[in-house]
């Protein structure tokens, strides 16, 4: 059984040293990219981790660069959060759980004014979702747009819904001190 599991995990070994540099995850997050027809930049991406798995991977696009979360947040220009699911512990059910949890630290007491909103965005979160699955929270003045695997899940209003969708990531409590950084471009 030894030489069954030491071959096997040399096997693997190789495996990982041939495999390619680039991930998937890399092409999910071209440096320029069109979002509901408008044309935006990477701004950063980071990756989502929970105790020692990473969750997904979320890329930041902007009209131009920029490393203030709050001229960010309280922008009126158009602007995309990309997330790509990259483990199969992500479901559905653990996608609802954390997006409540993120609108409940990023929107404190205008949560139960947004609630019909957030329930707009949970709605499409109930689908299955995969390991692969690519997200795009596009805000166009004054409608987030939501998209999964390229095709138009929903159209939530509001740029205070935008505001509060970002915080989860941007704001002053947001999701993971580090991957905030990362989408703000720190360290690229």
């Amino acid at each position: 059984m030894y030489k069954v599991i030491k071959r096997w995990s040399a096997g693997l070994v190789l495996a990982c040293l041939f495999m390619p540099l680039g991930s998937y995850a890399a092409d999910a997050f071209p440096a320029q990219q069109a979002f509901a027809g408008q044309n935006l930049s990477l701004n950063g991406k980071g990756v989502r981790t929970k105790l020692l798995f990473n969750l997904y991977t979320a890329g930041l696009y902007l009209t131009a660069p920029s490393t203030d979360a709050n001229a960010i947040l309280k922008s009126n220009d158009p602007m995309a959060i990309r997330l790509h699911i990259t483990s199969g512990m992500i479901t559905s059910e653990k996608m609802e759980e954390a997006v409540r949890e993120g609108f409940k630290l990023s929107a404190g007491n205008q949560a139960s004014a947004l609630q019909p909103r957030i329930e707009q965005l949970i709605a499409v979160f109930k689908t299955p979702i995969k390991q692969g699955d690519i997200y795009d929270l596009v805000y166009k003045p004054t409608n987030v747009i939501v998209v999964k695997n390229g095709k138009p899940a929903a159209t939530i209003a509001g740029a205070d819904f935008k505001s509060s969708l970002y915080s989860i990531w941007l704001g002053a409590r947001p999701v993971q001190g580090n991957l905030k950084q990362a989408l703000l471009g720190a360290g690229q």
